[in-house]
């Protein structure tokens, strides 16, 4: 038998959440407790508007030996937030090849004077040189129609038809909370030029315009805290010795700008980003350095050789994550390959989805069937076994089979070949990818429910905002309306 092989890419999504933790100094934010929009902004103005920032550049005390410790990964590689170019720093206080320091809040905003806001390590960052010139001095927004696009970062018109530049969507909180930041931070300053008149407004409040702050209200419940975004929060701290608030409190952005600006802010009891080690309920995810297992696959009843296994780990904001390739042969027309156990413990729901597999190339008597199996042999089997004549072949219209039945479990993934006519098979699985997030510690699934529009933002009966990855049991108003949730 003569087989086309294709290759065949596997994606598991869970559902679960991760936590962050935030190193705040007792006391550090006592100030800011009982104040509300414009008031709270001045007073977080007061608290993080002196900073001992590093001098500008490279050499020893400069920029470049900032990023040593605020933008370098465990391999020595630099985090470059605007593409997706990998580079890695050579000696600590060097510049990198191939990268400038990027201002992501232009220094021509304010005249390019080289004040502290011109130092700032919260809003200075590692570019690629070619995006940084395409970026300009233009705001942040959503690109509607782009010019340049390098896969990380858009340059083109949007909003107002201004040119804009628009971030990857697993930065875009990142750079909210850093614009949040220096409209807060250098409140104080008087803005010049074209562009900063397009998102700035000189005065205390509220600084950034309306169609600008609620874009970056939005795409920060979008892309929640993560580990690299509190790690380099801590690490900017450490040498400049303030913060940015509004990556330790999430939820700040609302009381100064957003739904609850009439309500009190309160530190000591509003969402904290969370603890990595198991508490605070935060709202971020594990990054991709920590290891959680290796997955391997074997032959259940000799039927299949392969010799592929992979490293399962933590991915930064993605959560679980899997890659490599599966190759393998059937020895035989009957034959299983069986992954190790994946642990589902913890879980609330599960996806399992491919996308093409492989074509028996119009040969419908050989059959490929996947079936993932729970604690005590329970399975979920896909509902199309045999492949089309002619045609690659998909589990179903969507791609997608749910398996939240054996959330909680430790599962296995089992690819079993058969042939009518007894001929044997080889043929790639291809790369097996696992992402999600997992289940909150309270049992509340993330995914159930999302970050609410204005229309159905939730509130408790003291009328604060409440961040639904932290609801208890109790009474809640959702959309003017009470809600009990048991």
């Amino acid at each position: 038998m003569k087989n086309l092989i294709k290759t065949t890419l596997v994606t598991l999504f869970l559902t679960a959440t991760g936590t962050a933790m935030a190193q705040i100094p007792q006391g550090f934010y006592d100030s800011l407790k009982g104040k509300k929009g414009a008031e709270l902004k001045n007073a977080v103005h007061q608290l993080i508007g002196k900073a001992s920032v590093l001098d500008y550049g490279s050499g020893k005390g400069h920029t470049w030996e900032g990023f040593y410790s605020t933008d370098r990964t465990d391999n020595n590689e630099v985090i470059d937030r605007y593409s997706n170019d990998t580079r890695y720093f050579g000696n600590k206080g060097e510049a990198v090849t191939g990268m400038n320091i990027e201002h992501s809040f232009p220094k021509s905003w304010w005249g390019g004077t080289k004040n502290q806001a011109y130092q700032d390590l919260y809003n200075l960052m590692p570019c690629e040189q070619k995006i940084n010139s395409s970026k300009g001095n233009y705001p942040m927004g959503k690109v509607e129609k782009a010019k340049t696009d390098n896969g990380a970062t858009k340059v083109g018109t949007g909003y107002n038809n201004y040119m804009l530049w628009e971030p990857a969507d697993r930065w875009k909180g990142d750079f909210a909370r850093g614009y949040m930041y220096m409209a807060t931070a250098y409140q104080n300053l008087s803005w010049t030029g074209t562009q900063a008149g397009q998102i700035l407004e000189d005065g205390d409040y509220p600084t950034l315009q309306p169609w600008a702050y609620k874009l970056y209200i939005e795409w920060a419940h979008a892309d929640t805290v993560d580990k690299t975004e509190a790690d380099r929060n801590e690490a900017v701290s450490r040498i400049q010795g303030n913060r940015n608030p509004y990556v330790d409190f999430p939820n700040l952005m609302e009381y100064v700008w957003g739904d609850s600006v009439d309500y009190a802010f309160n530190p000591e009891t509003t969402l904290k980003s969370g603890s990595y080690n198991g508490g605070g309920g935060g709202t971020t995810t594990p990054d991709e350095e920590e290891v959680v297992y290796t997955a391997t696959f074997t032959s259940g009843d000799g039927g299949f050789t392969t010799t592929d296994s992979r490293i399962w780990k933590l991915d930064k904001k993605y959560g679980w994550k899997a890659s490599g390739y599966i190759s393998g042969k059937a020895t035989e027309a009957d034959a299983t390959l069986e992954s190790s156990d994946i642990d589902l413990t913890g879980y609330s729901a599960a996806t399992l989805s491919f996308t093409h597999a492989v074509n028996f190339a119009a040969d419908p008597s050989k059959v490929l069937t996947v079936e993932v199996k729970g604690d005590n042999d329970s399975e979920v089997v896909n509902d199309k076994t045999t492949w089309p004549k002619g045609n690659s072949w998909k589990f179903n219209e969507s791609g997608n089979i749910d398996i939240s039945s054996l959330a909680g479990q430790k599962i296995k993934i089992a690819f079993r070949y058969t042939s009518t006519t007894d001929e044997a098979a080889t043929w790639e699985i291809g790369k097996l990818t696992v992402t999600g997030k997992r289940k909150a510690a309270d049992g509340i699934n993330r995914t159930t429910v999302t970050t609410p529009s204005d229309a159905t933002r939730i509130y408790d009966l003291n009328g604060r905002a409440v961040n639904p990855d932290t609801m208890k049991k109790g009474i809640y108003i959702i959309g003017g309306k009470k809600i009990v949730k048991p």
